[in-house]
This record gives structure tokens, sequence and C-alpha cells, in this order.
């Protein structure tokens, strides 16, 4: 059964936190979607996963780009590399049908942005409501706490 995972984001930001996220996925073997609502704002992830570190390379693709890559960057709801997880960034949403195509779906959010917010708090009862296995991680003096869990 999918499960859902929040992630609030209070300390830092997305383009910090994303990458590790992601490097911790491709060492379990997963292949990820980031889905996001914004070509430029997925451009920009695109250059960034290039530099954001000198010692690690995250293979990557932006959609319309080359053969699909174990990282997939859209704004559309595309598949095409197969990909067991699904990263909602950005304001993109899902429905809970569809969450149910992957094992994994990640849902962050900006916790200065009261619209994400609320927005996070609708999808979390969307969630719930669906039946799906939901947790809730915020950021916490430099880590991740989990804050809420619901078994669906």
């Amino acid at each position: 059964m999918t499960e859902v995972r929040f992630y609030h984001l209070t300390q830092s930001p997305l383009e910090h936190t994303l990458p590790g996220l992601l490097a911790k996925s491709l060492e379990r073997g997963w292949r990820v979607i980031v889905q996001g609502g914004d070509d430029a704002r997925l451009k920009f992830l695109d250059a960034h996963f290039w530099t954001y570190a000198d010692d690690s390379f995250l293979p990557h693709a932006l959609e319309g780009e080359g053969a699909a890559q174990p990282i997939w960057l859209t704004a559309s709801e595309a598949n095409p590399n197969k990909a067991g997880v699904l990263m909602l960034i950005d304001g993109a949403r899902a429905t809970p049908e569809r969450m149910g195509d992957y094992d994994l779906v990640t849902v962050f959010f900006n916790g200065a942005d009261q619209g994400a917010v609320a927005k996070a708090r609708e999808g979390w009862k969307a969630v719930t409501d669906a039946g799906l296995p939901a947790v809730y991680w915020a950021q916490e003096n430099g880590g991740w706490v989990q804050k809420a869990k619901s078994e669906g």
C-alpha cells in the first residue's frame, strides 16, 4: 500500500533538502518522479542537481530531455521512468487515486507560506480520508521529527 509522507520545510529550503532525500532514494534502488508546478523552478533544480555538491551526482533528466533517468523532473503526471516514488514540490498535487500508483509519495511544503500549509492540511485530510497511511515530518534542530501518523 502507498505511504504518503508530508515534509514541513521550516529550517532549510527545498533545494537544500531535496538532493539528500533523492540520494537516499537512489541508494535504495528507487526511481523517482519530482513533480512541480513551475517550469522555471524545475529548470533551476535541474541545474542545481549538477552543482549542489562537488563530490556527488544525481542522475536525472528534465521532461523533454533524453531517455528517462532514475530521477525525472516534470510538471506533468507522466511516469516515463516507471518510478515507484512520487515527490510533489511547490504546490504540485495528486489525487489519492493517482498516489495509489506509487509505493511512496512525498509532499513538500514551505512552512513560511500559509497558503502552502493550508493546502498541505487539505492534502493530509484527503489522503487519510482515502485510507492511505500518512506520516507528517517537520524540520527541527537540523533534523526531521515525526509529528503525526495515520495508519490509513
